[in-house]
């Protein structure tokens, strides 16, 4: 039997508790169907601050280049906002993306058929809605040198982020964004800033360059990043895969998590290229909530998100299709039942625990 190692890094807030659900999973399925994962649990963020003064060990670094893939819960929280900015909790993240070269951002948001009433719009703007954002994750205006506060004198300071991005960058992220298109319904809508912003010139040209040479069968459209804020929750079915930069890519697919109506639902994947020899890619898999330090520890945080990451990483890293599947359903399922975390729940509804929706999801899982 084929082993697959996992690294776990649960990190902060909410984090550890919804990690704790989907290792009830992988522990069932191991026993039950012989899956064969194997796996580690490292600390990252505040918890790695607490224990070892760093967001991130070295030790932990060569977990994470050893691992078949990564399950990633959340980092930060206020408890960590005077901590050196190199040790913010967030620095573990962000190496973890550039040194594993995590390129690709995955961001699905998807409106299960039983929340479609959750969410801010009206039913029948959401009801069935299926879209990917996909995000460049290793340039950008988050990395770009130089990245700094200058003092000018006078009582006068100047705060500089560089948005920086070269001809590879987009080349990869373009062509992923259309080669997962043709796995859906083979369209692209690019996003950026061309109007007044040389890197989203230089975008939108290397884009249309590579869909007119590699990916004609694509249908692409061009779209102002502010104008498809607008049209996401205007008309958000007319978007099949969303392709844009690191910083327009972190606003665009929260405004999509919320179309869904709870960020407790929604998985993301940041992938790296294929290896030329196996054709595996280096791969991590986290929820889009944030360690929601006010719900931490309370037990009422959605595990679903965490779940839908897991499902992502048995489709994306494994090949694990058909389990991939059989968990999209128990989570359909389980919300079909009436289950609610706080999160989802109309005001005065009954509500379930963490540990109770999770126990829920696995159930349905074995049982399909």
């Amino acid at each position: 039997m084929a082993t697959r190692k996992l690294l776990l890094l649960p990190g902060d807030g909410i984090g550890p508790e919804t990690m704790t659900e989907v290792e009830k999973l992988i522990a069932a399925m191991n026993r039950e169907h012989a899956t064969g994962f194997e796996t580690e649990t490292a600390l990252v963020g505040g918890a790695a601050w607490e224990a070892h003064k760093v967001s991130l060990r070295d030790a932990d670094m060569a977990l994470a280049h050893a691992a078949d893939a990564i399950l990633f819960g959340a980092v930060g929280g206020p408890r960590w906002d005077g901590i050196p900015y190199e040790h913010r909790p967030e620095a573990g993240l962000l190496r973890l993306r550039k040194e594993l070269q995590l390129f690709a951002n995955l961001r699905p948001a998807i409106c299960y058929p039983a929340l479609a009433d959750a969410s801010s719009l009206k039913r029948e703007l959401v009801d069935g809605l299926d879209i990917l954002i996909v995000r460049e994750l290793t340039g950008g205006v988050y990395f770009g040198e130089p990245k700094e506060i200058r003092d000018l004198g006078n009582g006068q300071k100047r705060a500089i982020d560089t948005q920086v991005y070269d001809t590879y960058e987009i080349e990869r992220i373009a062509r992923a964004g259309f080669d997962f298109a043709r796995t859906r319904r083979n369209k692209v809508t690019s996003m950026e800033k061309r109007n007044v912003m040389k890197s989203g010139l230089y975008w939108n040209e290397v884009v249309t360059r590579i869909h007119r040479e590699e990916y004609p069968d694509v249908q692409l459209e061009h779209m102002l990043a502010d104008a498809g804020g607008m049209q996401l929750v205007r008309r958000p079915k007319q978007f099949d895969v969303i392709l844009t930069d690191n910083l327009f890519g972190d606003l665009l697919s929260d405004i999509a998590a919320m179309l869904t109506g709870s960020l407790g639902m929604l998985p993301s994947a940041s992938l790296g290229a294929p290896d030329a020899t196996t054709g595996m890619r280096r791969a991590m898999y986290e929820p889009v909530h944030g360690s929601a330090p006010d719900i931490a520890g309370k037990g009422v945080a959605n595990p679903i998100a965490m779940f839908a990451s897991f499902g992502m990483c048995l489709r994306y890293s494994f090949n694990m299709i058909e389990e991939a599947d059989r968990l999209e359903r128990a989570i359909a399922r389980v919300l079909a039942s009436g289950l609610r975390t706080p999160d989802l729940a109309p005001e005065g509804a009954a509500t379930v625990t963490t540990a109770a929706m999770g126990d829920a999801v696995v159930a349905a899982y074995l049982a399909d």
